[in-house]
């Protein structure tokens, strides 16, 4: 009887401690997020730049039962292809431009920028022995901002490149951008694997918002479609809130 009785109680602490397993990922969760993706440009941006990497942070709420998606999101971008060269009427005809002490400057062109925007989505539960893990929505709007970063020479200055003069150079763009991910994201229930992976696209209109361009003696007014393209893959850190993340099933 003592046997029998030691199994049936072995027996319940351990379906009482897989209940608490079940409930550890119940209840409303807040997440915080950081991702990285690699993009590719389209549409007008990729007659400017290259591909690009992005990393990312967010913060977002996830509903208890219907699983919807509520938050804000911000990416960096940063790449080192510019295709268009707006420092080529400053250059020497080997394409060499001279510092101030009349020797070679090592100055590069970068793409640099971010993106800053809501969001609203839905996880979609696939089944299993992780009830929210499965297909992850979302549709986001915000701001896109892109320019030229011209990097200085540490070792030569460039008087036609003061922190002034470059604003000239530097294609400053920004405007409104809707930003969309489909992929697949997990919330586990031991909270050690909480992760999302998919596909995301950004697209919007931006325009330049320097009054004049040295390099092209004008004023750019042209509206551009300017569109990313990449594989985003982020990591969560949730937090479950509400009745049902404090209850304890038995």
């Amino acid at each position: 009887m003592r046997g029998i009785a030691s199994i049936i109680c072995l027996s319940l602490l351990a379906w009482s401690s897989q209940a608490q397993d079940d409930a550890r990922n119940a209840g409303h969760a807040v997440a915080f997020h950081i991702s990285y993706a690699f993009q590719m440009p389209f549409a007008d941006l990729s007659e400017r730049y290259g591909p690009n990497s992005n990393v990312g942070l967010g913060l977002e709420f996830v509903a208890d039962k219907s699983n919807l998606i509520l938050g804000l999101n911000t990416g960096y971008l940063f790449g080192d292809q510019v295709k268009t060269d707006v420092l080529a009427g400053l250059r020497t005809t080997e394409g060499f431009i001279v510092g101030n002490d009349r020797g070679i400057a090592d100055i590069a062109l970068k793409q640099r920028g971010f993106y800053v925007g809501a969001l609203v989505g839905k996880l979609w539960p696939l089944g299993g022995k992780e009830p929210r893990a499965g297909l992850r929505t979302t549709l986001g709007a915000g701001l896109l901002q892109h320019k030229i970063r011209i990097q200085d020479d540490p070792q030569r200055a460039v008087a036609a490149l003061s922190a002034e003069y470059k604003r000239g150079y530097d294609r400053l763009s920004n405007g409104l951008a809707f930003q969309s991910f489909v992929g697949y994201q997990m919330l586990s229930k031991d909270k050690r694997i909480n992760f999302y992976i998919g596909a995301e696209v950004c697209y919007g209109t931006v325009q330049n918002r320097r009054n004049f361009n040295f390099d092209t003696r004008s004023q750019d007014t042209r509206r551009y479609r300017d569109g990313l393209i990449g594989l985003r893959a982020g990591w969560l850190l949730p937090v479950y809130v509400g009745k049902a993340a404090r209850e304890i099933f038995y």
